[in-house]
């Protein structure tokens, strides 16, 4: 179908803007980029849901450092979790770019979510977040009966690069010998070593998200051309899908990212993990975030909510 007419509207005036000189992200710095993207978002989304528990946490990881999080909770939520990576190529985004999002998907599914703020590149690269995510789901499993969850009512999530990292920790796990979370949410994740594919060719330019951007990002991140054939960044690359979590695959129609994400999630299905593909017509990258721009891009929260509650009623 075509594009939504109100999507439509949107990259219409994305496109006046940088008409009248506003600079795409891959032309600023990492900073300029990080300010530019948290800013939009309370425009794009600016009616967070109000819940009974919203607090600021950090999570001690393997090199001493430590992260900022996010818990979101109702007071009558089951003690299942979201663990939540955010997008933004590895270089932009956090806690506040998807505090609406976070939020809702707390009050739609009635689980608890918490989100992740994983270090960012350039300053912070190739595996860091990876290694980040890994360590957050560890120290939730311990601090799980601390916060009042079940360390055994775990799902994993994100959006784009963040999706990567959910889907990433969960082949992680499986190598360690370690149980699978309930579920894998994986909105629009980013699996190629490549960006080669016919929807990038397709949708390189005019659909949010620019290929010149997908490579500046990429850029940031890897610290060199081998590191884009590592599953933990390219999970297509890895030899053996088999064992993982439950998925739900959610891609828009108009994405430079829909080819790999269908692609890795045939290979899923393929290895006898169970998959529903969604994908939403009309929509573009980073669509659920985009509230304010398309009521219909509540759809995929719905989705995601509905697939939380069937992986917790099924456990």
């Amino acid at each position: 179908m075509p594009l939504h007419p109100d999507i439509e509207a949107f990259l219409e005036l994305v496109q006046a803007g940088r008409d009248q000189g506003r600079p795409p992200m891959h032309q600023m710095s990492a900073g300029q980029a990080r300010q530019d993207y948290d800013h939009s978002a309370r425009m794009l989304d600016s009616c967070p849901a109000d819940l009974d528990d919203v607090r600021d946490l950090e999570i001690p990881v393997r090199d001493g450092a430590r992260i900022g999080a996010r818990l979101y909770r109702q007071a009558d939520a089951a003690g299942a979790v979201l663990l939540y990576f955010h997008g933004g190529g590895y270089c932009v985004g956090g806690l506040d770019s998807h505090d609406s999002l976070c939020r809702d998907l707390a009050l739609r599914s009635g689980c608890a979510v918490l989100a992740v703020a994983y270090r960012l590149a350039p300053e912070h690269r190739f595996p860091t977040a990876f290694e980040d995510a890994v360590d957050s789901y560890a120290w939730l499993r311990g601090q799980a009966p601390v916060l009042g969850l079940n360390a055994g009512h775990i799902a994993v999530g994100g959006d784009s690069a963040g999706a990567t990292l959910a889907t990433a920790l969960c082949l992680a796990l499986r190598d360690a010998g370690q149980p699978q979370p309930l579920l894998q949410a994986l909105l629009y994740p980013c699996t190629s070593a490549r960006q080669d594919s016919a929807s990038h060719q397709r949708y390189a330019e005019g659909h949010l998200l620019e290929g010149d951007t997908l490579q500046w990002m990429f850029n940031n991140y890897l610290r060199g051309d081998a590191d884009r054939t590592d599953w933990r960044f390219a999970p297509l690359e890895a030899a053996d899908l088999r064992g993982l979590a439950p998925a739900l695959v959610a891609l828009p129609e108009y994405d430079p990212l829909h080819d790999e994400g269908l692609a890795y999630a045939q290979r899923l299905r393929a290895a006898g993990v169970p998959v529903d593909i969604r994908v939403y017509p009309g929509m573009v990258h980073d669509f659920a975030r985009l509230a304010d721009v398309a009521p219909d891009t509540g759809q995929v929260r719905a989705d995601v909510a509905r697939a939380l509650h069937f992986a917790r009623i099924q456990a």
